[in-house]
């Protein structure tokens, strides 16, 4: 299966923007090439860049302190495993307390960080960072792998607390869907909504399907339409049924 996530505000739409950078900063950092650490390095800047929302942190810590007061009210309840409650509830704590203790604006000491600064200023150019470009940082680049490993694991940690924090919330996201097996007839899915409320769509379909899905949703109605991935009728829609899952996940 392939799945397809859609987030359906602006805060769900931020946050797997940063996890899909996390995990891509994470391996590239994680390789031995230098050619990998320059992604690990550019990656890092455009999570600077994404984690820059003055209001991205308290946000965060205030979803997360409305989740640890839902959990908290499932204790006792038969039918949840009370270890398993206790884990997620201390993962919380531990996050909302990095996060608080996270002074300043996230990545601030990257920002005061003039080398890193410098390279930040030419990665957008084609070629800019060539060696003649920036000497100093071809130097970096041809350092030990375990010393260049060394140096992004640094440079991610101010940003760790907000990974954390993010991981727990699309976690718990993600865990509480709702599924369903659907048929999208020559390609076209519609369902009134009919005051259902969804945070993020998940649509799930067999590799053998040629085809992705294009979502548009409102309070209203939800259309999904499904369109060639590729060769000469890439983007036209599929002109036979579909079936997949429908996932509506909410907090």
């Amino acid at each position: 299966m392939i799945s397809y996530e859609f987030p359906l505000n602006e805060r769900v739409r931020t946050l797997l923007r940063l996890e899909d950078l996390y995990l891509k900063v994470e391996y590239f950092a994680g390789r031995n090439d230098g050619h990998e650490h320059h992604a690990a390095i550019a990656t890092l800047f455009e999570i600077l860049d994404a984690a820059g929302r003055a209001d991205l942190k308290s946000e965060l810590m205030q979803e997360l302190e409305r989740q640890r007061h839902n959990l908290e009210a499932l204790r006792g309840n038969p039918a949840i495993e009370s270890d398993a409650l206790n884990a997620v509830l201390g993962d919380i704590d531990r996050a909302v307390a990095s996060l608080f203790q996270a002074s300043g604006k996230t990545g601030q000491e990257l920002r005061e960080n003039e080398w890193l600064m410098s390279i930040r200023q030419r990665i957008g150019i084609p070629g800019g960072v060539c060696e003649f470009d920036l000497p100093s940082y071809h130097y970096w680049l041809n350092q030990s792998a375990e010393l260049r490993r060394a140096d992004i694991s640094h440079w991610l940690e101010p940003f760790l607390p907000l990974r954390d924090g993010i991981r727990i919330v699309l976690n718990l996201l993600r865990e509480n869907g709702k599924t369903s097996a659907v048929q999208a007839p020559q390609g076209v899915f519609q369902q009134m909504m009919g005051g259902r409320l969804a945070q993020m769509l998940r649509v799930s379909l067999a590799e053998g399907y040629t085809c992705v899905p294009e979502v548009s949703a409102n309070k209203y109605a939800l259309n999904i339409r499904f369109t060639h991935a590729s060769g000469a009728d890439r983007g036209k829609s599929a002109d036979a049924d579909v079936a997949f899952t429908l996932t509506f996940c909410n907090l």
